[in-house]
């Protein structure tokens, strides 16, 4: 079966066009559809102990259902030319290194406002979308220089905060990060959790610590890092994401990029079916970011589905989806030069930054 067969999508033009930020505006209020349900933005609600305590997770039949998206999915042609735009317009391109410089920042930020080489646009025929990634995700430290850089074009800064990527700095220090880079002009917000509260099912501790980041970041929008690949069991990522949507988390987030196991689908399909159940409960939509090791053209294409057959098309949009990558999208546009030309380039042809 392919996706195609379940929503015929007009062409690759039009579903571009459809994934550009903010297209989705199913009415006045409201940030996504669900189930024929308008739902809004999340704004939180009192800890629920007895949901948290009640979940319950079927690992077999998990990896069974992430697998079927690999092995069962797929798109061809201008059909998988239009998911990777899709793609490109979801991403957070980030640089989150020891040696980052004000100038890496700065080429990032041109990437991020031309992602794709003007001879493929040309050849693709979409100069019309003006395609550019969602966002771009930095150390406080570059919040100011990406800020400039990215100004008037509809991206979004995001800075890593809280004691980013461990989350062990004294809970004051890493209040007054996010309060410092939502000044310095952040738009968006990625916080680590302390894991151990986690650990310890500490629930209630769990919670007041994302609330009090919720009400530090202000206008800025809330992206709550589980660090799954430290979380041990996919129990404690389903009651992680549930905790931190009832404390006001606008996205849940898997991995700082940093841990020895980072994104994976079977994580994401949790964390996907944790955001359907609080949306089904609440009425609110939660966005969801899958971070660290998506490296390929191909792997985009997977969560985008998993985001499609889980959540709906109102989860395949940079209003509530995004990819944390940092090498993705040279194989992307690669990938969208060979449906142009008939030929692959090599890697060194669409450098990053």
């Amino acid at each position: 079966m392919t996706l195609h067969d379940n929503t015929r999508i007009e062409s690759a033009t039009e579903l571009a066009r459809n994934a550009k930020p903010g297209a989705i505006s199913p009415s006045e209020t409201a940030i996504a559809k669900y189930a024929g349900r308008d739902l809004q933005s999340n704004r939180g609600i009192p800890l629920n102990i007895d949901w948290v305590n009640a979940v319950r997770v079927n690992t077999s039949a998990v990896e069974r259902r992430a697998q079927s998206l690999v092995t069962r999915r797929t798109v061809k042609k201008e059909w998988q030319a239009a998911w990777l735009l899709r793609a490109i317009t979801c991403m957070d391109l980030t640089t989150l290194s020891g040696d980052d410089t004000d100038e890496r920042v700065l080429r990032l930020c041109a990437k991020a406002r031309q992602p794709l080489q003007q001879e493929i646009v040309q050849k693709l025929g979409i100069e019309s979308l003006q395609i550019k990634v969602a966002a771009v995700c930095v150390y406080h430290r570059f919040v100011e220089t990406a800020r400039r850089r990215v100004e008037g074009s509809g991206i979004h800064v995001a800075a890593v905060s809280t004691g980013f990527p461990a989350g062990l700095s004294p809970l004051a220090e890493r209040v007054a990060e996010i309060r410092r880079s939502v000044e310095a002009g952040a738009d968006e917000i990625d916080v680590v959790i302390t894991r151990a509260h986690v650990f310890g099912g500490k629930w209630q501790s769990l919670y007041d610590e994302i609330a009090m980041f919720k009400n530090a970041c202000g206008p800025a929008h809330l992206k709550v890092i589980l660090g799954t690949g430290d979380l041990l069991t996919l129990r404690n990522v389903a009651r992680a994401s549930l905790v931190a949507m009832m404390a006001g988390a606008d996205f849940i987030k898997t991995s700082t990029g940093k841990e020895a196991v980072n994104a994976t689908l079977p994580v994401s399909l949790v964390m996907t079916r944790a955001i359907r159940e609080y949306a089904q409960e609440t009425g609110m939509a939660v966005g969801f970011k899958p971070a660290g090791g998506i490296r390929t053209a191909k792997q985009s294409l997977e969560w985008l589905a998993l985001m499609k057959e889980e959540l709906g098309n109102s989860w395949l949009n940079a209003e509530l989806f995004r990819f944390g990558v940092s090498s993705m999208l040279a194989d992307i546009e690669r990938q969208l030069e060979h449906h142009a030309t008939g030929r692959y380039s090599a890697n060194y042809r669409h450098p990053i930054a």
